[in-house]
């Protein structure tokens, strides 16, 4: 009898993972949407971003994109999401400062409405590289219903992806 399989997480079992790789033309800046059958995504980072990849040290995680726009001042209220900042794909989240002195902004990726963003990494930055995909995800973002189709188009499926981080590999070495 054959073993039994491992259980899935619930990322694996829901979310269909689609991946947006060198962000605004930064290499290797490769985020993650987690897109749940419901329509809502969830903004991760890549397992190739250079966060993940290199060991960095996270000084501090800013939610404050400019002197007037704050994500953290996000308040949403009621079925139809009343009060939500509005997010285009090239829309910045928040910032993310290593101890060496790099610098990363996270993008939304997506169109869609800003539902949340993940206070608990203000506190707890060590969560964006231990579990990116669950505790330490970034923001969650509600896409018009009209677009939930479309949201995809210019986003790589896993396969795709795995295809660029194995040009990405064989180019280096």
């Amino acid at each position: 009898m054959a073993a039994a399989a491992a259980p899935s997480g619930v990322t694996e079992r829901y979310f269909t993972r689609w991946y947006k790789p060198d962000v605004k033309g930064n290499p290797c800046e490769d985020h993650c949407i987690l897109q749940h059958s419901n329509r809502i995504c969830v903004v991760t980072l890549a397992e190739a971003h250079p966060l993940l990849q290199k060991g960095k040290s996270i000084e501090r995680i800013s939610y404050q994109i400019s002197a007037n726009c704050s994500r953290l001042q996000n308040k949403v209220s009621g079925k139809s999401k009343r009060g939500a900042q509005f997010l285009t794909e090239l829309s910045p989240l928040c910032r993310i400062f290593c101890s060496d002195g790099e610098e990363y902004t996270i993008y939304s990726c997506i169109r869609g409405r800003l539902i949340e963003v993940n206070e608990n990494i203000l506190d707890s930055p060590n969560l964006l590289q231990a579990k990116p995909s669950t505790d330490g995800y970034i923001a969650v973002v509600l896409p018009k219903f009209e677009e939930s189709k479309s949201i995809t188009q210019g986003l790589l499926t896993r396969k795709e992806y795995e295809d660029v981080l194995s040009k990405r590999f064989n180019s280096v070495s």
